[in-house]
């Protein structure tokens, strides 16, 4: 196969270079074989092969003839990888990071190839577990090669997302879903918890279930104005509240959180 430039459809028989074989990286790596591509990868810190992907002994020579590399490192090698790999890079590949570094540090790894303007660059944002959901788990991809990511992933079962947008814009879209997906996580842990201390814990589920289940964007907006509007009395509220999950021997870092949160506002309010 010639370096031509990866097209948009779906791949069929791609060099593929994985750089990181950590649990993601050997099940991505191991898929992509599966599914007839020549997977090369590298680790320093490999202790087995992934079943068929071949093993590079340098990170120079994974990458030298993949048409596609894919970098799962932990987020902080994610610039020194790309410094380490641009060098020695093929004609016309594509460099995905699929590291979980923050979109200024995604943005910044243009700086790096700059001079290899044939190498187009891909910031993939991994939306879910892999090591549970495996290659199901779905991905977004921004930047100039955020469809060749997509043409290669999905046809593994991976539902790719790919946004308009430069590199890092990925990474911004996941941990601007964080803040909701995260915080609620924690919020609900803590409320279940509380209920559980109480006795009332499946008094409180249906409480958060029926929320959950109503019309989103009504209950967003609710939050939106009325959180503000009466932030001073239901700063009072959650005081309150914190010193009963206390007795309660729970947990309250949410709830303290919440509190700091509505003093902010309601001051905020007053200064407006």
């Amino acid at each position: 196969m010639s370096h031509s430039t990866i097209s948009d459809s779906p791949l069929q028989d791609a060099r593929v270079a994985i750089l990181g074989l950590g649990e993601v990286g050997r099940i991505y790596g191991t898929a992509l074989a599966d599914a007839g591509h020549r997977v090369t990868g590298f680790d320093p810190y490999l202790q087995e092969a992934p079943a068929g992907v071949e093993v590079a002994d340098t990170l120079e020579g994974a990458v030298a003839d993949a048409q596609l590399v894919v970098t799962l490192t932990a987020a902080s090698a994610s610039r020194s990888v790309a410094e380490a790999a641009v060098a020695a890079l093929a004609h016309d590949a594509v460099y995905a990071d699929f590291t979980s570094s923050g979109p200024t540090e995604k943005r910044a790894l243009a700086t790096v190839f700059e001079g290899r303007e044939d190498v187009r660059l891909a910031d993939v944002a991994i939306l879910g577990p892999v090591i549970q959901l495996g290659t199901a788990t779905p991905l977004m991809a921004a930047g100039p090669a955020g469809d060749a990511v997509a043409a290669l992933m999905r046809p593994l079962g991976t539902p790719v997302e790919v946004v308009g947008g430069d590199l890092g814009d990925a990474m911004a879209h996941k941990l601007l879903r964080s803040v909701f997906m995260k915080g609620l996580a924690s919020v609900v842990v803590e409320a279940v918890g509380a209920g559980r201390g109480a006795g009332m814990e499946e008094w409180v589920r249906g409480q958060i279930a029926g929320v959950l289940a109503g019309d989103g964007q009504a209950v967003i907006d609710r939050f939106l104005t009325g959180t503000a509007k009466h932030a001073a009395r239901r700063a009072a509220e959650m005081r309150s509240t914190s010193a009963y999950l206390s007795d309660l021997g729970v947990h309250a870092e949410m709830t303290d959180a919440s509190v700091a949160a509505m003093e902010r506002m309601a001051a905020d309010g007053i200064r407006s």
